[in-house]
């Protein structure tokens, strides 16, 4: 998206609620033509669309050359930090990472990225109104929750597919019976107060 100056980056994260595995943060940059034909596509807060969904938009970002960058934060930086601040950690790094640095960055929520040098604007509820900040929280889920897929096989017993770490009762009951992984956060309360 043009801007006076340069680009217009959106960026969001994924996995802030999960009692398990990273947080990952996206930055999207589309043009006006990639906007229109994301959004004909149904592109939306990625909460508001089926794992399916999400996936054939990924491809079809990846198809069209959409220019995203990700970012992860591990369980052990989550409870080093604090979920927010490990969440506004990845989106830094994320838009640090694009090639050419926006001239405007579009966050999702109410709470700029410190230490950021760029120009910023908080946008609450930015996932469902601007297609950029959409793009991103897709991008960001998609590779959320294949790493939870991943996990899974690595621990089935613990239903990681099914729930990707957020604090289902089958989960809960799963920390309860086997206590928390490596991958678990354990600062959580439903971590915490679980799995001891």
């Amino acid at each position: 998206m043009p801007f006076p100056g340069g680009l217009i980056a959106g960026t969001d994260e994924a996995g802030r609620g999960p009692l398990a595995g990273p947080v990952v943060a996206a930055a999207a940059v589309l043009t006006d033509e990639q906007s229109e034909l994301l959004l004909s596509s149904g592109l939306n807060d990625s909460k508001k669309l089926t794992a399916k969904r999400r996936e054939a938009l990924f491809s079809q970002m990846c198809g069209m050359g959409v220019l995203w960058r990700a970012q992860a934060a591990s369980p052990h930086v989550i409870d080093r930090i604090n979920i927010l601040q490990a969440s506004l950690w990845c989106m830094k790094r994320a838009l640090l990472r694009l090639p050419e640095a926006p001239a405007l960055v579009l966050v999702d929520g109410n709470v700029l990225i410190p230490g950021l040098e760029l120009r910023q604007e908080a946008i609450v509820k930015g996932d469902s109104r601007v297609p950029a900040i959409a793009a991103a929280s897709v991008v960001a889920k998609v590779l959320r929750d294949r790493v939870m897929t991943v996990m899974d096989r690595i621990y089935p017993q613990y239903g990681f597919a099914k729930h990707k770490g957020y604090p289902s009762a089958l989960h809960i009951s799963r920390i309860a019976e086997y206590g928390p992984l490596p991958i678990h956060r354990l600062s959580f309360r439903g971590v915490a107060s679980v799995g001891r």
